[in-house]
């Protein structure tokens, strides 16, 4: 039975990949701050995460990683500043009540704050404008996530969250008059500020060959929202990834010891071309990490590596990625988390 769901689940996932597959890449998506990765171990890696697993992290890229939680909690928290200053701060949070035979339980947020604005309009003037006082365009996330062995090899997951960006307002006339001076118009406060709820479903097998697994997701599923007469659809990206311990060939070097994950994810964005993921993280006595990665077709101010490390011991643990940039500021992300 499990095997004809998994193949049904795997036939699901590419009908709507083709299905992406033959838009045209537009770029007609909106809410982008949801494609940036927050998860300092994750992004370490160039977020080939998909089929990563055991932490709450997770929900971000694959919520059938949450499945196999390793403790009964799983609390982490991950901030960085983005270009321009952006700051984003994240969280999430799992719990495997009665040993996970439920099923694991999660939740996760993200914040960000863009920054003070000053606010414009036309006006008859030397400069041609007026300021209209300050602003500051926000945006937030919460979600909701569950993950659950159906077998000993296989995970699903699904992640819901409503997904809110206020964009502050502008004065705009009720209605254009030919041949009337825009500034004698009658105006309206008109609000900018959308939400909408969107969806992340994953799966994860393990193939039985030693560690070797399989894992897909896909993210941002939602329906079209418009702020004015174009319409838009937030960043759905599908994702293919496997990853394996490639230090189960060398059983010699012990394997308790010394962890080697390679992990690959090959990813469909909506809105832009294909590009593929590699990672690579070293665990030594599962207290230090060392983490590196690569995304093929990065934009051509990013370089494409990522490097970083994680220190965890008594179930308390930091990370840390960079990501250098050739024209905005070099990213640096944090992430504490906490499993008892």
């Amino acid at each position: 039975m499990i095997r004809h769901f998994f193949k049904v689940v795997l036939l699901a996932c590419l009908i709507i990949a083709s299905g992406v597959q033959a838009q045209e890449k537009l770029a007609q998506t909106g809410f982008q701050f949801l494609s940036v990765g927050v998860d300092a171990r994750a992004t370490a890696l160039a977020e080939a995460f998909t089929t990563l697993e055991r932490t709450s992290a997770a929900l971000f890229y694959n919520p059938a990683g949450i499945a196999r939680l390793d403790s009964k909690v799983d609390v982490r928290v991950n901030q960085h500043n983005w270009i321009a200053d952006i700051q984003y701060i994240s969280g999430t949070a799992a719990l495997k009540a009665f040993g996970g035979r439920y099923g694991v339980f999660g939740l996760s947020y993200l914040v960000l704050d863009y920054g003070e604005f000053i606010g414009t309009r036309v006006a008859e003037n030397e400069q041609g404008f007026i300021e209209t006082g300050t602003f500051k365009p926000t945006a937030t996330a919460i979600g909701l996530g569950y993950g659950i062995e159906l077998s000993e090899s296989f995970s699903i997951g699904a992640h819901a969250r409503y997904v809110y960006q206020s964009l502050g307002s502008s004065i705009v006339p009720i209605e254009f008059i030919p041949g009337v001076d825009p500034a004698d118009l009658e105006t309206t406060d008109q609000d900018y500020s959308k939400g909408v709820v969107a969806f992340d479903f994953g799966t994860r097998y393990e193939t039985g060959y030693r560690s070797l697994v399989f894992g897909m997701s896909i993210r941002n599923f939602s329906q079209e929202i418009q702020f004015e007469r174009e319409g838009f659809q937030l960043p759905l990206t599908f994702r293919f990834g496997v990853s394996m311990n490639v230090l189960d060939f060398f059983p010699a070097l012990g394997v308790e010891a010394h962890k080697l994950y390679v992990s690959v994810d090959a990813s469909h964005p909506r809105a832009g071309p294909e590009y593929v993921s590699f990672g690579g993280e070293y665990i030594f006595m599962n207290m230090l990490a060392i983490r590196g990665g690569y995304v093929t077709n990065h934009i051509n101010d990013a370089s494409g590596v990522a490097f970083g490390f994680g220190v965890s011991q008594f179930g308390v643990g930091i990370d840390y990625s960079y990501t250098p940039f050739a024209v905005f500021n070099d990213i640096h992300r944090f992430s504490i988390h906490l499993a008892f």
